[in-house]
């Protein structure tokens, strides 16, 4: 009788490397969780008290658009300038200018 023999998984499969941990750092998370707690805060304003009552018509949006309009952005958008920085002086050092 013949033996059968098994094959194996010759395809190797690659691991797939997330875009975000290129930009995302320590800090924008840091930022991130602050952004969606003034949020949190913002809409806990809004709750209290009738509609017309002075956290409902003053501070909730004041914090909401904190949170939506300048914290969340800046979570996003924030990266470190020192790498930058770095490179061109790298660059002009090396006469690559």
């Amino acid at each position: 009788m013949a033996k059968v023999q098994s094959k194996k998984n010759i395809r190797k499969t690659k691991k797939i490397i997330s875009p975000f941990n290129i930009y995302w750092e320590k800090k924008n998370y840091i930022l991130l969780m602050i952004g969606i707690l003034i949020i949190i805060l913002g809409y806990i304003f809004m709750s209290m008290g009738s509609w017309d009552s002075f956290p409902s018509l003053f501070i909730s949006p004041v914090l909401l658009i904190i949170g939506y309009l300048l914290i969340l952005p800046a979570s996003i958008l924030y990266t470190k300038k020192e790498k930058a920085v770095n490179q061109n002086e790298q660059e002009i050092a090396s006469g690559k200018s």
